[in-house]
Formats: C-alpha cells, structure tokens, sequence
C-alpha cells in the first residue's frame, strides 16, 4: 500500500470518527428541543453534565407547565459560559432560567490542557481559580438577570472522596464564593441543590460527580419543583358581567 493510499484511508477514517461523533450528540434525547406550547412559559436550564442527566427528568416532571430548554451541549466551566452565553439566550423570550456552572471549574488540570489532571501534582491547578470563579459567576448572573427572567442559582453537587482531578470539599468552597457573588447581584433566587444531593448520596456513583439513573431522575424531580415555585401565575380569565 503506497503512502498516498495510507494518507487517504486515514483522513477517510478520521472524517467517519468525527461524523459519528457529531452525530452521537445530536442523538442524545436531552438536546433535543421540545415540543412548543406557546400559551406555557419558556424555561432555561444551564449546566454541564450533571444537568444533562437530569434534563429529561425535569422536562416530564415539567410537562403541561413549562417549555424547557437547554443548550445542546455540555456548558462546561465559567469561561465558556462567558464565551457562549449570549448563544445560548438566543432571542426566545424566557420566563425562568436556572443555572449552574462549578465541576469543571473546580477540577484540576495541567497548563494547556482540559484533560482532568492529579491534584497533588505540582503543574495541577483548578481550572478557574476560586476568585475569578466568583467574578465570572457575578459577569453572568447579570447577563441572565438582564434578560428580564427569573433567575435561579442552582448550587453545585457534592464531589464525593476519591474522584479523579477533583478535592472533595471543594464543591462546597465554590458553593459560597458563588453565594456571595450571587448575593451582590441581587434579586437571584438560589437552588439548595447542594444538600439535596448530600440526602441522596447513595445514588451518587463511587469516587464519582455522576450519579446513577436514579439519582438523575430524582435532581431532574428536584429541579422541577424550583422551577415551578419561580413560574408566573397563569392568567385567568375575567368573568363576564351581566
């Protein structure tokens, strides 16, 4: 096989992975946009991949009450969502969003790299700093506040003992720096999903942030019943006089 075949069968082959890839995400149910009812609210939900595990959960659990949302995509750490939220607000009217951002940028990495990296190591550091997390959580709290929705901190899930390029502990750190930076904005409602969590630690997976089917269905429930007490009241109609 001469090398200009070899090259041709490679890119040929990269070509599939990077389709089928594509394509993998756009299969996964949680991307897909609902089915709209113009005459419900339009909810938000913002996260990574804990949010992405209970969309579906939320979305039943919000069934006849709401249109819910997200982007089609794993939101990441607070950096990205400075990149990308104007994209992800898009110009639908929204009537709730709730959001979260804190797993990625409380886990460690190595310079030049987003791949999780050993937090003891010497060239590990958090992938936001604890500061410019706050800072970043306030950038978008104002973002979101400005869109005239109701906005709801939901607070991060707990990292439980041993998981790779995470401290446990942590999550509950960068629970309070955004407290306090979602304090000073003012006007947000916050999601106590942190404790939530802590009372269904045993469908949390081992040395894991994930949780099992089970515990997604119960934060997706969670989430549902905090969006639902942040919904506007239904108009209703004047009776008629005589």
């Amino acid at each position: 096989m001469n090398a200009m075949l070899r090259m041709g069968l490679l890119a040929a082959f990269l070509l599939s992975v990077t389709f089928n890839a594509k394509a993998q995400q756009k299969q996964n149910p949680a991307f897909a946009a609902p089915e709209i009812d113009d005459s419900l609210p339009n909810v938000l939900l913002i996260g990574d991949s804990i949010s992405i595990g209970y969309m579906l959960s939320a979305r039943e659990a919000l069934q006849g009450k709401a249109n819910v949302f997200r982007p089609a995509t794993n939101c990441g750490p607070t950096t990205r969502g400075l990149e990308q939220i104007d994209r992800w607000i898009g110009d639908r009217k929204w009537d709730v969003i709730h959001f979260n951002f804190g797993l990625h940028d409380l886990k460690y990495v190595s310079e030049g790299s987003q791949d999780l990296a050993d937090p003891k190591a010497d060239t590990s550091h958090p992938q936001v700093a604890i500061d410019q997390y706050a800072e970043n959580i306030k950038t978008l709290a104002k973002r979101l506040k400005a869109t005239g929705a109701k906005v709801i901190w939901r607070e991060t899930t707990p990292v439980p003992a041993g998981s790779a390029g995470r401290i446990a502990g942590d999550a509950a750190k960068y629970n309070a720096a955004a407290a306090k930076a979602i304090e000073e904005v003012g006007g947000i409602a916050v999601d106590p999903c942190f404790a939530f969590a802590e009372s269904i630690a045993s469908l949390q997976r081992t040395a894991n942030v994930h949780y099992s089917a089970e515990g997604s269905k119960q934060l997706g429930q969670h989430v549902a019943a905090v969006v639902v007490a942040a919904l506007p009241e239904p108009a209703t109609t004047q009776p008629t006089l005589q």
